[in-house]
């Protein structure tokens, strides 16, 4: 029911800005993204089944969380490709969308190989931290000098009320976008239909707001978009508690990759910060969680923790909430900085 829902709210949301569209449907390109997204994973989790590419749950995560263990894994490379090859297919002559469905693809690539080291080894490890974080700094930098070498990129940040010109400084903060929504959404992937569903409502957030710009908007960011949330609106459909399936690295990585590329390309920074505050959000905790328990052993000898587990939706977890009101919850907060960020933009 949690995932009618979402897909309905997400259709009604695409409908409401229909009337900006002349050649592009927003919400028909959504809805037959889902439904290919819907077929495909139906028809390929089955195969994933049968590949044994079962999940290998961490032994120090919530108890309740061990009998999800063989739940099929790597997902993302179903999903992933229904929402590059739509998102594409909206205007195939804007080489903009190529390079976002190459850096999607090349981010859920470095997450197949997470995911597959984590089945070869049979325990929830798979790449090591600084490879993975070199696999995405190659992809980020490739990105980024494309998108400079055609002019692709902006150079200022803009914010309502005015711009910050950075000039060759967009190039870092470019970089450090690419690799910390990518890990915030990885990080964000705990619990059945919590990175699909707020993936999904931020990337339609982005879709909408990208098309209520002045001049027109930007009708093949934002189908590209629209295709992709789509896709993970699909997953949802098997992803939803209790879940078939599981998308991995494979595509939690892809999603933080294509979000941090729309933001990077159309100028839309402060948009992806107001509404990506959920990731933004798991991402944080993580980082405090490990950072205060380092500093209070090295000050008392005695390592202290500031949440009962990170990330956050874990921390909800052993607090005694259930699973489905974690996820229904962290879904509304979603809404609420999409709707926020749309808010502050159009004023």
């Amino acid at each position: 029911m949690g995932a009618v829902f979402l897909i309905s709210l997400a259709l009604l949301a695409a409908l409401l800005v229909d009337r900006h569209l002349r050649q592009l449907q927003l919400s028909l390109l959504l809805l037959l993204s889902g439904l290919v997204s819907t077929v495909v994973c139906g028809l390929g989790i089955p195969l994933l089944r049968r590949l044994r590419m079962g999940q290998t749950v961490r032994v120090n995560g919530p108890r309740s969380h061990q009998e999800k263990s063989g739940t099929p894994t790597m997902a993302g490379l179903l999903l992933v490709p229904c929402g590059v090859v739509l998102g594409g297919w909206v205007d195939a002559g804007d080489s903009r969308l190529l390079l976002l469905a190459a850096t999607g693809l090349s981010f859920m690539a470095i997450g197949g190989l997470d995911d597959w080291q984590s089945l070869r080894r049979r325990k929830n490890q798979g790449l090591r931290a600084p490879t993975k974080l070199l696999l995405q700094g190659l992809v980020a930098t490739v990105f980024l000098a494309k998108a400079t070498q055609q002019d692709w990129l902006p150079t200022q940040v803009s914010f309502p009320g005015g711009a910050l010109e950075l000039g060759p400084l967009i190039w870092p903060l470019g970089l450090w976008t690419l690799l910390a929504e990518s890990n915030a959404t990885n990080l964000t992937d705990g619990l059945d239909g919590l990175a699909a569903g707020c993936g999904a409502i931020i990337l339609l957030g982005m879709a909408i707001q990208l098309m209520l710009r002045g001049n027109g908007g930007d009708p093949a960011l934002a189908g590209f978009a629209a295709a992709m949330a789509g896709s993970y609106l699909g997953f949802l459909v098997h992803n939803r508690c209790p879940a078939k399936a599981f998308m991995g690295d494979t595509g939690s990585l892809a999603l933080g990759g294509v979000l941090a590329g729309l933001a990077l390309l159309s100028d839309s920074l402060w948009a992806l910060f107001i509404m990506g505050a959920v990731p933004m959000a798991e991402s944080l905790s993580v980082v405090l969680q490990v950072g205060w328990f380092k500093l209070s052993r090295r000050w008392w000898g005695q390592p202290q923790r500031l949440l009962r587990m990170a990330p956050l939706h874990h921390h909800f977890e052993l607090g005694g909430v259930s699973e489905v009101t974690v996820v229904v919850g962290f879904w509304l907060a979603t809404m609420a900085s999409v709707v926020l960020g749309l808010l502050l933009l159009a004023g």
